[in-house]
């Protein structure tokens, strides 16, 4: 059996967790997410707790049940805390701005890159840093990285977007590797 998918998922004060086949749905103060369940897979929901039970001993369902356990774990932390990423630019001349849902973006190419956050994300900007926030997990990650892609991290100067938890491994330029 799978570690991660036998243990039980709380049901915190608040939320609202209900299960039509194959359809989870959980509300809270911060929204409501629903999600299509994996056939392998099934919800049990009582006493306050959701089990995710598999309908078999395979290897993938075991996986499977594992991975529906942490996504409805992440829907239930989403609807009541709800997550962050934040994101850091860095270069000359780089800039962002926000402007309602709209990011314009400054990374040194000829034109401003301008994005449109996905519904359900929002954004908060100060100076060179980009704070992303949203109730969807799953959507924010891909976000984030969809950010990250406009101007991939340089490793000789440091210069484009990054995650702030992010470490830098810097080369040494063509004239000091002597």
């Amino acid at each position: 059996m799978s570690r991660v998918g036998n243990r039980p998922i709380q049901i915190l004060d608040g939320v609202k967790v209900t299960y039509d086949p194959r359809l989870l749905r959980v509300e809270g103060p911060k929204g409501a997410l629903s999600r299509v369940i994996h056939p392998d897979v099934d919800l049990d929901i009582k006493d306050g707790f959701v089990h995710v039970i598999p309908s078999g001993k395979a290897k993938q369902t075991k996986a499977i049940q594992g991975l529906t356990r942490t996504l409805a774990s992440n829907m239930i932390t989403g609807v009541t805390q709800g997550f962050e990423r934040a994101l850091e630019i860095n270069g000359v001349g780089y800039r962002v701005d926000l402007k309602s849902n709209v990011l314009t973006l400054t990374l040194g190419y000829s034109h401003p890159v301008v994005y449109k956050l996905p519904e359900g994300v929002s954004a908060a900007v100060s100076k060179n840093r980009i704070v992303l926030s949203g109730i969807d997990k799953e959507l924010l990650g891909s976000t984030a990285a969809t950010i990250r892609k406009f101007r991939r991290l340089e490793p000789y100067k440091g210069k484009g977007i990054k995650y702030v938890e992010e470490k830098i491994k810097r080369k040494v330029g063509k004239s000091l590797a002597k």
